[in-house]
């Protein structure tokens, strides 16, 4: 009898050692970005970088270094024609992040994982008091930490902001139609503050996280490392690992969900494509700006003995 009953504790020993040994030939990266959301990084890089150096020259246009950046990248003229087309490119990435992002929740089922949540709030507070030293652990952050999203979103609402005000700016005409002609100036300083915080986080937050603080080359490569996952998202290591991270995708109701998707999505796009041509080409004023002149300041002379009497 005892000879028997070893046979299944041998067995269960050596299924515990295999699963041991896998687990020690762990990746040293995993797949963080695919080649889509990489190409639309770029874009927004390199959109958002051409409107920041064009843009807020144009807004210290009456100081000296803002002159001086002006003529340096070839007169008033030049760079608010690279400062618009900067624009277009932005918006039309906008529209194609959102169709990527409705694709991906609504046919793929993928987690919105970029909302925030209460545990943003509780993981935002444990790493406040991880970092002073009042807390031993610091919190298991998921596939965006509570610092990405708040960034996102900050994206989000800024993109609207600046689409919005410079319609106002680019049509000032058409606005003044329909609205208060008050509404250009406040346009005008809402676009430029707005512009100028965009530029200070990127500078301050963005790059002190992503480049300073560690390296992070995802978006680059599309790959992140194994000890960047343990520090900035192990939770979501721990669902990879699990084989949780993603869920259950049904072939058949994929094809179905794409079969409503694509023709709803061809119209909105349509739509959108169509509303950004009339953004461009509706209105022609303010194209042409005159370049100021030198004026001489007309002094009388004047015979200082006249004045005495």
């Amino acid at each position: 009898m005892s000879r028997k009953q070893s046979k299944p504790t041998n067995n269960s020993a050596k299924q515990s050692a295999t699963a041991d040994a896998k687990r020690t030939k762990r990746p040293n990266s995993y797949v963080r970005f695919g080649l889509s959301d990489r190409i639309e990084h770029l874009l927004l890089l390199t959109s958002f970088t051409v409107l920041g150096l064009t843009g807020v020259p144009q807004m210290f246009v009456g100081t000296t270094w803002g002159i001086t950046l002006i003529n340096l990248m070839g007169g008033i003229e030049f760079i608010r024609i690279v400062h618009r087309t900067a624009a277009v490119v932005l918006m039309l990435e906008t529209i194609y992040h959102g169709g990527t992002v409705t694709y991906k929740v609504f046919v793929k089922r993928v987690r919105m994982t970029m909302l925030p949540g209460w545990k943003d709030v509780t993981d935002a507070f444990q790493s406040l008091m991880y970092n002073v030293g009042f807390s031993k652990d610091a919190p298991k952050m998921g596939r965006y930490n509570y610092g990405e999203k708040v960034e996102y979103w900050a994206v989000i609402w800024g993109t609207l902001v600046m689409v919005v005000t410079g319609f106002m700016l680019w049509n000032p005409i058409a606005t003044t139609n329909f609205l208060p002609g008050q509404v250009v100036p406040v346009a005008k300083a809402a676009h430029g503050g707005e512009a100028l915080l965009a530029v200070l986080s990127i500078i301050i937050w963005h790059m002190y996280h992503v480049h300073i603080k560690g390296f992070n080359r995802s978006m680059f490569t599309g790959r992140i490392s194994r000890h960047d996952m343990e520090e900035e998202h192990a939770l979501e290591l721990e669902e990879i690992e699990a084989g949780t991270a993603s869920r259950p995708v049904d072939p058949a109701s994929v094809r179905r969900r794409r079969l409503i998707f694509l023709p709803v999505a061809v119209v909105i796009s349509v739509t959108l494509l169509t509303g950004l041509y009339f953004f461009v080409t509706y209105e022609q004023t303010a194209i042409t700006t005159i370049p100021r002149q030198p004026v001489e300041i007309f002094v009388p002379a004047a015979d200082p003995a006249e004045g005495v009497q």
